[in-house]
């Protein structure tokens, strides 16, 4: 039983990441035997896997027919945009009443080292250390289902992040905006750590509306 459940999980995360990175678009068919024979796992965990795919409103089953890519759609990134911005709000928060030292001491060692590449102007490494952030803060709010919850939504998004802080623009002011959500943390200010957080994602919203992606393809 376990081995099953390993099984459709392993399935499921590298089906839903191929989904969110774009191996597999829009309308594209899932096909049962092609993904079994090519990730070396019978039918099963496949079938489970596309099950949860559709529950998570990726793919869409047509019975007697055939699995359909739906994917993540400008709609779809506008409201987890809008959504994430009242959830760490309440995330910054929580991580205030839950901080241990050691998160903090690794959120610290994050931005330091943020600091340093954004000066280098090494932005690739900016966006693995900005995911690295927001997990930890996830983790510190010490709250599964609002880890979850934020975890999938960055997850979901992360082609468009790829995007937008891979210029020089976007990547300092998010440098920036983390090392001031930071000190508002170890200040325990709530108020202002919340308002940070929130006006966090706002002004990603604004840059993709700056960029002009709303109206273009993902």
């Amino acid at each position: 039983m376990d081995n099953k459940h390993s099984l459709t999980g392993f399935v499921f995360n590298r089906l839903r990441e191929d989904i969110l990175n774009g191996k597999y678009k829009e309308n594209d068919e899932l096909k049962e035997m092609a993904i079994a024979k090519e990730l070396n796992v019978s039918r099963t965990p496949v079938r489970e896997a596309i099950r949860q795919l559709e529950f998570e409103g990726l793919v869409e089953s047509i019975p007697n027919k055939a699995t359909y890519v739906i994917g993540i759609s400008i709609k779809d990134v506008k409201d987890i945009y809008e959504m994430r911005a009242s959830l760490e709000r309440l995330c910054a928060k929580k991580a205030i009443d839950n901080m241990t030292d050691d998160i903090m001491e690794k959120l610290e060692e994050i931005v330091d080292l943020s600091m340093f590449y954004n000066e280098k102007g090494k932005y690739d490494n900016i966006l693995e250390l900005d995911n690295r952030f927001h997990e930890l803060l996830y983790e510190a709010a010490n709250s599964k289902m609002l880890r979850h919850t934020l975890s999938d939504f960055h997850h979901y998004l992360q082609r468009i992040r790829h995007t937008t802080l891979s210029g020089e623009t976007r990547a300092k002011q998010a440098v920036c905006e983390h090392r001031d959500i930071l000190e508002a943390i170890k200040s325990k200010d709530t108020d202002r750590a919340m308002m940070l957080a929130e006006q966090h994602i706002i002004n990603s919203i604004n840059n993709i509306e700056r960029l002009g992606l709303w109206t273009g393809e993902q």
